[in-house]
């Protein structure tokens, strides 16, 4: 199965939703979900940007900056950061958790409460122009390692 995350920033925060579901219950992480069969992988973050928070994307507004696999099943994401020109109003309750705005140095704070790889490659994701894919080694819900080689883009 793929997946799409995206990283929406609003003035130098992030914004995050604290999951209601697995994956990641409880836990603050990106926007994203399932790609449709129909759908490219940039047509998918742009959908699930819009039903988690009503956040209304175009193609030219979502940076595409790399794929995220685990070891735990074949299943992998895109992952993406889009630069919002408005803020939601937050903390907000939607079907999938609570959405709220954060700054970078809380999620990088050695944050329990964070999905526990973001703090591995958010940095580069967001301000290294280069693109990577990040593959992530995990034992059960304990993260042993985080490794990212040059990745390539894709065509959407």
């Amino acid at each position: 199965m793929t997946y799409t995350l995206a990283f929406v920033i609003f003035e130098g925060e992030l914004l995050l939703i604290n999951r209601e579901k697995a994956p990641w219950t409880g836990c603050w992480n990106g926007l994203g979900g399932k790609i449709e069969p129909d759908e490219s992988p940039i047509e998918a973050v742009i959908r699930e940007l819009k039903e988690e928070a009503g956040l209304d994307f175009t193609k030219n507004q979502v940076t595409y900056k790399g794929k995220l696999t685990w070891n735990t099943s074949d299943d992998y994401l895109y992952l993406f950061v889009c630069d919002s020109k408005i803020k939601i109003n937050t903390p907000l309750k939607t079907r999938e958790g609570i959405l709220d705005y954060k700054k970078l140095n809380w999620i990088l704070d050695d944050n329990l409460g964070v999905a526990h790889n973001i703090p591995y490659f958010i940095e580069t994701v967001l301000f290294d122009d280069e693109i990577y894919d990040y593959h992530c080694i995990f034992e059960g819900n304990q993260l042993l390692e985080v490794s990212k080689k040059r990745g390539h883009l894709w065509i959407f």
